[in-house]
């Protein structure tokens, strides 16, 4: 009797270790959300999202393989250094950012390659609009302990997407037939995501 509470209680412990999550927050002053995108034909155009919230899920402090990706954008903050190119993107022609305040990223898979690289299958949401997207991601390591005490890692997720696939539909194109602004956006984001205490 004595012998089954023994290993009933130990599976009880094995259970609750299985599914503990291990949280982490993207620090904002160590993560970028860029975007870069062909204009005219002959060259591109560069910006980024100042604000977001990024949270991270894993199994443990050192194991991302299928690690739960959160990200929500605040299109507001778009900045391409040019203050009426951010007003015309915050438009209906780009964004609508007065309707879709947010944009959110919710991984579906998060998969660890033989190069020791990441796959991260994730659902995009654009102006109310969800596709999936592929990202290649770099993982630049673990640092257990930083300067100031804190668990933190780095990664590099990049993906291509058409913009017109979310609805961000400005579509003018050239006599030559070139768009003035292409359809496809390369992203890139760099992160540093802190475990939480």
């Amino acid at each position: 009797m004595k012998k089954n509470i023994i290993i009933t209680a130990l599976l009880i412990l094995s259970s609750l270790a299985t599914f503990a999550q291990v949280k982490w927050n993207a620090d904002p002053a160590h993560t970028s959300i860029i975007f870069s995108v062909n204009h005219l034909g002959i060259s591109y155009v560069h910006g980024n999202f100042t604000k977001f919230n990024g949270t991270v899920e894993t199994k443990d402090s050192t194991n991302f393989q299928q690690a739960k990706l959160d990200f929500t954008v605040d299109v507001n903050s778009i900045n391409t250094d040019v203050a009426d190119r951010d007003k015309h993107l915050k438009s209906d022609d780009f964004f609508n950012a007065a309707q879709y305040p947010a944009m959110t990223l919710k991984s579906v898979s998060f998969t660890k390659k033989p190069n020791g690289k990441y796959v991260l299958v994730a659902d995009l949401t654009i102006r109310d609009i969800t596709k999936r997207v592929n990202f290649d991601v770099d993982y630049h390591g673990l640092l257990k302990k930083d300067p100031w005490g804190l668990t933190r890692a780095g990664f590099t997720a990049k993906a291509t997407i058409n913009r017109l696939d979310f609805g961000v539909k400005y579509a003018d194109k050239l006599p030559s037939g070139a768009y003035a602004v292409a359809p496809k956006v390369e992203i890139i984001v760099n992160t540093e995501i802190v475990k939480a205490n």
